[in-house]
């Protein structure tokens, strides 16, 4: 009987340490999976001897937002950039707004109702009207320009660009793209794996369609902002000023002031402005603010209107100096970040 109950208890032994086991392992899954929700993981992975937070702007930030600066030369420039980051998937929203008057970023932040916690300057424009895609909630706005002029065997010729965009799509997903509105008005708009190869000099594509470049389809994004050009796309520095008839523009060899959106591989937003203008700070060149955006981990990132037109405001407050003499231009598009 002695045999019988010391066999029951080995074999109870066995199987309990066998199960404990079993939820052991379970266990330790269970945290590595859910390692992304925990409270206390930071929104942004930076070198803190290079960029320093920001709390006495985050006085109302609620969690998943938060800002940094950076004086960190680069290629022996002075420099003052900010950055903010934030997790739109905690009830942050990002709000592209765009206006038939021109409004400087302050105007956008101060006039926005809720609960509004930053506010950059958008897309590219010319006089009153956006030459970039402004979407909010599938409402367009505004579209990326359509069409451009350029001189091409001394005559004006007529070039059809696609250019870069940063959106989110329903569940808060962020990418980016050289899209395209097919068809007239707003039409569809396509999003395409590399852009339309364009480049001033040489004869134009062909419109974009729903089959050229290849391999385009519908964006499904909700909300976006449209720029130019892309600066990484894959983790990778692609630069696309060429294909997306923006050298004149953004001047990529110049430093300026620069403004960017990008994303990290955890979804996480990434805004980032640089001041530039002046002798002592004269801002960075479209490589130099790639690498930046690289830097920070972003995999995907898109070059917005820089110059004059830079600006960050933060709980109501500007960052950057403007480079302008009057401050802050007035611009027709913005990017606004609030509480959803």
């Amino acid at each position: 009987m002695m045999h019988y109950f010391s066999r029951l208890f080995l074999g109870l032994s066995i199987l309990i340490l066998l199960s404990c086991n079993k939820e052991e392992k379970i266990g330790l899954y269970s945290v590595y999976q859910l390692d992304k929700y925990r409270l206390d993981k930071p929104i942004i992975d930076l070198d803190t001897t290079v960029w320093e937070k920001q709390t006495g702007l985050m006085a109302n930030f609620p969690r998943g937002i938060t800002i940094y600066k950076s004086s960190e030369k680069v290629n022996s420039k002075n420099t003052n950039m900010y950055l903010l980051a934030f997790n739109p998937r905690l009830n942050i929203d990002l709000k592209p707004v765009v206006s038939t008057v021109a409004k400087t970023p302050t105007t956008f932040f101060n006039e926005e109702n809720g609960e509004v916690y930053a506010c950059v300057n958008g897309g590219f424009f010319s006089g009153t009207t956006s030459l970039s895609l402004v979407m909010y909630n599938s409402a367009v706005g505004s579209v990326n320009v359509k069409s451009l002029t350029r001189v091409y065997n001394g005559a004006n010729t007529t070039y059809y660009p696609t250019r870069a965009a940063f959106g989110l799509d329903k569940d808060y997903k962020p990418s980016v793209s050289w899209v395209y509105s097919v068809g007239t008005g707003n039409g569809e708009l396509y999003a395409y794996p590399q852009p339309s190869p364009n480049a001033e000099g040489q004869a134009p594509q062909i419109a974009p369609t729903a089959s050229f470049p290849e391999e385009g389809a519908l964006w499904t994004q909700t909300t976006a902002i449209g720029g130019s050009p892309m600066l990484i796309r894959d983790s990778i520095i692609h630069i696309t000023d060429v294909e997306e008839m923006i050298t004149t523009s953004a001047t990529p060899t110049s430093s300026r002031p620069r403004t960017a959106i990008g994303h990290l591989k955890n979804g996480n937003v990434v805004l980032f402005v640089a001041e530039g203008g002046s002798t002592n700070i004269p801002g960075l060149t479209l490589q130099e603010l790639a690498q930046q955006m690289l830097s920070l981990g972003c995999v995907g990132a898109v070059n917005l209107d820089g110059g004059g037109s830079s600006s960050l405001v933060v709980d109501g407050e500007t960052t950057i100096k403007p480079s302008d003499a009057a401050g802050e231009r007035k611009v027709i598009s913005a990017l606004i970040v609030k509480k959803r």
